[in-house]
């Protein structure tokens, strides 16, 4: 059947302000790391898809390296995109990166020009569009200046292969200074990416400047986009009661059964007491903690909640986080005093290593 839009689509949706841009990004962004790959049908991405974008969720996030395999969720979004979006493309926002083993050689890894150039035109082929609006650098590579990363970011910019730049995963002493260099440059820096959630605040903590990375991306401008918000999981209502059959910490993806030990657990269950208080699943708290309100930064810090969905029917949960983004200083307090870290911010690990492959991030 041939797919219309809903005409509502952008009645209930809230759009947030990047950083200091004019680009608005919905307050729920859509990540096709899992479930989009081959391993998955194609009918159940493009219903997730269509309901996405009919309730005004116009944010797409891929990489290169999404799948499996690596690449087939840029060539499924592709083939959805030109058979039920060809006349919506300029109502979305379509994001990729590069950072991560894409390839076999020394040019398929890391942050030089040959890498970020390369893998950018193999994105634009397999989504089938001429650019996209946002390409990240997908992690920081220590063994490629700084100075060359950034000047391919603004490069490709210019060429017009894509229309913003960002970062994901950078420190807060790594990202004042690629901003500052972008600034220098007439090409800031939009966005920053990291993982963030109740049981994995690295982002608030200060770097060696003394300054967290929300506190150096608000300082110079940029938006930020939080991935992982659940936790890969975690902070949902799948764990309370044991670890399920074909769940993702039974497949040895990013959430390890070692994660899920009992003070995790339990910690994670008091959590949910508070949510269930609050008239929301685990899951939705969790996201609407994400976006909430922080004084210390300015308001809306996080610009995007970055979700996966397996189903219409997990999407549509998630996105009824939004009817309640509101806390009391009393439920704040308490979340405080029960939420700490949970060891499920790998990827902090991962980028300090140029063997880490993709598959320790699956």
């Amino acid at each position: 059947m041939t797919y219309v839009p809903a005409p509502t689509r952008y009645d209930d949706m809230e759009y947030r302000t990047v950083g200091h841009s004019g680009l608005k990004l919905p307050a729920i962004s859509l990540g096709l790391w899992h479930n989009f790959g081959n391993d998955k049908p194609l009918e159940t991405q493009r219903e997730i898809i269509h309901r996405a974008f009919d309730r005004g969720v116009t944010h797409f996030d891929l990489a290169n390296n999404y799948g499996p395999p690596a690449g087939s969720s840029e060539v499924n979004f592709g083939r959805i995109l030109k058979r039920d979006f060809a006349d919506h493309r300029d109502e979305m926002i379509i994001s990729s990166k590069a950072g991560w083993n894409m390839w076999d050689g020394p040019y398929g890894f890391g942050g030089s020009r040959k890498y970020l150039v390369s893998s950018l035109d193999q994105s634009l082929k397999r989504l089938g569009v001429d650019y996209v609006d946002i390409f990240y650098h997908h992690r920081p590579d220590p063994d490629t200046p700084l100075e060359e990363t950034l000047y391919a970011l603004r490069d490709i910019v210019a060429s017009g292969k894509a229309l913003y730049v960002g970062i994901s995963s950078y420190g807060a002493d790594l990202t004042a200074e690629a901003a500052e260099l972008m600034s220098d440059e007439g090409c800031p820096l939009l966005i920053h990416q990291p993982s963030y959630s109740l049981v994995n605040r690295w982002v608030e903590e200060p770097g060696d400047e003394g300054e967290s990375l929300l506190q150096a991306t608000a300082n110079h401008g940029l938006g930020v986009i939080a991935f992982s918000p659940l936790a890969q999981g975690l902070l949902t209502d799948r764990y309370l009661d044991g670890v399920p059959e074909g769940s993702r910490a039974t497949q040895g993806k990013s959430l390890s059964e070692g994660m899920l030990s009992e003070e995790n657990i339990g910690m994670v269950r008091r959590l949910n007491d508070i949510a269930q208080e609050r008239g929301q699943s685990l899951a939705q708290m969790a996201i609407a903690w994400v976006l909430r309100e922080q004084g210390n930064y300015g308001e809306e810090t996080v610009t995007s909640a970055l979700i996966g969905a397996s189903s219409v029917k997990q999407l549509d949960a998630n996105l009824d986080a939004l009817a309640n983004l509101e806390f009391t200083e009393a439920e704040l307090q308490a979340i405080d005093e029960i939420a700490h870290d949970a060891g499920v911010n790998i990827w902090a690990k991962a980028t300090e290593s140029k063997t880490a492959t993709p598959r320790e991030l699956d």
